[in-house]
Parts: structure tokens; sequence; C-alpha cells
């Protein structure tokens, strides 16, 4: 009886003890995708975040996604390579982490949103909790103004090639912008021969086991950046873009056709409340710390 009575009190303590600090022995693993011109590592950008994520979380197990051998490889694979490749690398990579197993939340940055999107609907082990995407461009990009003074070079470069063979296989196969460039003006080709966002979006035909997949999400977490110079237009982070033909007029997620016809099962996720749309006042991806934890962390990954 004594020693029944013992083990119960240190259960209590340990869950006391646990709450206290902040560990939750049922917060997930959380997995992270850098965008454009960034790396699994940088202590300024995702370097930075998974420190936060296990400040906040003591105990938690964070992985950041990384392509190559290296941070200036990763780097690298963030303009060029062959996206479907990558996607499945990555596939492989969570299939064989241990720490994964029972599952995991999802956040991706940027371009890394729709990567990891990919993740979700074509490789649904181990399964997702909560997707996470800020600033992600999930109806494409039509124009890419900048990347940061450091990667001008390459920036432009990618510009050239982009505004004057987009379609072309050549590029679509080497060149990762390129797979999710959405030109209004040209919705047919788009719908024809992009090699990954076309496909992911169900443009071209309905796979079903990517609407299975998405639909095993509890949530998923579109946020936009509204001042944002970097996305063209910024509602594609809310699954928005131009109506066909022009580029003055927005369509909404809920206009759309993705939607109306729930070619991607977004309008049943819509009507389950499973959807969650947040926007933050500034550029691509400024956030403060405080935010990302209250609106992110505390919501989403405890």
């Amino acid at each position: 009886m004594f020693t029944m009575r013992k083990h119960v009190l240190l259960l209590y303590f340990f869950l006391y003890i646990t709450q206290f600090n902040g560990v939750r022995a049922d917060s997930l693993p959380v997995v992270l995708w850098h965008g454009m011109g960034d790396s699994c590592c940088f202590s300024f950008s995702l370097g930075a975040i998974k420190k936060l994520i296990e400040n906040t979380i003591p105990g938690i197990y964070v992985y950041s996604i990384r392509l190559g051998n290296n941070e200036i490889e990763d780097v690298e694979h963030s303009y060029f390579g062959k996206v479907n490749e990558q996607v499945q690398k990555v596939c492989q990579q969570l299939i064989k982490n241990e720490h994964l197993k029972n599952g995991y939340n999802a956040i991706g940055f940027s371009q890394g949103a729709q990567l990891l999107r990919a993740v979700i609907q074509r490789c649904p082990n181990p399964p997702v909790k909560n997707f996470i995407s800020l600033g992600g461009q999930h109806q494409g990009v039509f124009g890419l103004p900048h990347c940061g003074i450091s990667n001008r070079i390459i920036c432009d470069y990618i510009n050239r090639v982009i505004k004057y063979g987009v379609y072309l296989n050549t590029v679509q196969e080497n060149f990762i912008q390129a797979t999710y460039w959405h030109d209004p003006y040209q919705e047919e080709e788009y719908k024809k021969k992009s090699i990954f966002l076309a496909d992911i979006n169900n443009e071209r035909y309905i796979n079903e086991s990517y609407k299975e997949n998405l639909q095993k999400l509890h949530a998923m977490v579109l946020v936009k950046f509204i001042n944002d110079t970097i996305v063209w237009p910024s509602e594609s982070e809310l699954f928005g873009f131009y109506k066909t033909g022009q580029t003055s007029l927005i369509e909404t997620l809920e206009q759309s056709e993705l939607y109306r016809k729930d070619r991607l099962g977004l309008k049943k996720l819509h009507d389950t409340g499973r959807i969650h749309f947040l926007s933050v006042d500034g550029d691509h991806l400024h956030f403060t710390e405080d935010w990302f934890v209250d609106n992110i962390i505390n919501k989403y990954l405890l």
C-alpha cells in the first residue's frame, strides 16, 4: 500500500514539474523547411527559430531539413535542382528518422511551405498533425522582385531564365522557382507544363491520395505578410491569386475553382474548421519572437 502511494505521489510530482517547466509529454516533434536563399541552420534564421522552439518547449525534438552535405550546398539546392527529387529525398529523411515515427508538426517558411505541403500530400508516413505555412506561395508567384543583396547575381540570373523560358522542360527540371511560377496570362500552359505546383494543386487531374492525405491534418495554418515585397501576389500565401488573364484583380481561395470544386480537399478542411488564416504586419517573414510564441508555438505545437 505504501509503495503504491509512493508511486502515485511521484507521478503527481513529475506531472507538476513538467507542467511548471513548460514540458509537455504530448508535444510532437517539429520539422522545419527553409525558404529560397536560406539554409537549415543559419543562426540568424532557422537556427534561431529552432532554438526558440526548444527554449519554449524544453525537451522537444526539432528537425530542420537540409539538402546536401553542408549549409552552402543547402542554399544552392534552394535555387537549383530537381524539385520532385528533392521532395522525395526529404520524404526518405523523415521516414528514416526514429524521432518522427509517431508523427510531427510541420512548419514551412516561404517556398519551404509548398515543398513541405508536397511532402504531406505525397508521403503520409510519418503522419503530420498541424501544418504551418509562413509566407508560402501556394498558388505560385508571378514575379521575383529581389532576394537580398548577397544573392543578387543568382537572383538576376534566375529572373532572366524564368522570363524567357519558364515552362521549358529543361528550366522546370533545374530551377526550383520555375516550378511554382504561375503565369495568369498563360494559364493553360502553366497547368500543362508546371512539373510541381500544378501537380500538387491537382490542376491537371485529381490525385485522390493528395486529398486524402491533407484530410488527415488537424490544422492547416496559413500566414500572410501584409507588407510583403517578395511574394507577388502576396495573396498566394492564403491560396489566393490573380484572376486569369490579368494582374489587377485577385481571386480569393473561396472564389477559386480549386476551392469551389474542392479539387484538393481545402473546402472540406475549411468547412470543418481546420484552416486558419493569420496575418502579420510586416515584410516577408518579418515577425517577432513574441508573435511566433503566442500565435504558433502556444497554439499549434504544445
